[in-house]
């Protein structure tokens, strides 16, 4: 079962997301990783096996960001690998998104974006919601009212449609 950690505030989030990965070591994975605003853009780093691996190369982001996300991923869609990993991001590297559950329509999703011209997804079912997100303006309601109309577009065996938490 995937799990997602998330942290914005004063603090160094690189160390409290991963320390909430190890929380989650519980409920099973096949990959992880992590993502923190880095010099107004996102650095991801992915590991596949066990968080020992991910710790390993933990400190090659930066320890002072104080916003990031962590995922680990158990395979569903897509083979366990580096690429599949999440989090995902945008081909800007604007975005960092995860996400748990099964995308039920991501062929359609990832077809309807490739008919717009864009490409670059990985295997797994991430990459479709981060690249669609790529060009948008960045002001605040007008990313919620579009982050919002993403998510519910996505399907899912549990239930039915995506959700977004505020």
């Amino acid at each position: 079962m995937c799990g997602i950690i998330g942290y914005v505030g004063e603090r160094p989030c690189r160390d409290i997301l991963f320390r909430g990965l190890r929380k989650l070591e519980y409920r099973g994975y096949d990959s992880a990783g992590i993502s923190v605003v880095e010099e107004g853009g996102f650095k991801l780093l992915h590991s596949v096996g066990n968080l020992d691996r991910l710790e390993a190369v933990l400190d090659q982001i930066d320890s002072t960001s104080s916003v990031g996300i962590a995922h680990t991923r158990w395979a569903t869609h897509g083979r366990p690998s580096n690429e599949n990993a999440h989090p995902h991001t945008d081909c800007t590297g604007r975005f960092a998104i995860v996400l748990n559950g099964i995308v039920e329509n991501y062929l359609s999703l990832r077809a309807e974006l490739q008919e717009e011209g864009d490409g670059g997804y990985q295997e797994g079912v991430g990459g479709e919601r981060g690249e669609e997100l790529r060009g948008h303006d960045g002001v605040e309601p007008a990313l919620q009212a579009f982050v919002s109309r993403a998510v519910h577009q996505l399907r899912n065996s549990r239930s039915g449609r995506g959700r977004l938490i505020r």
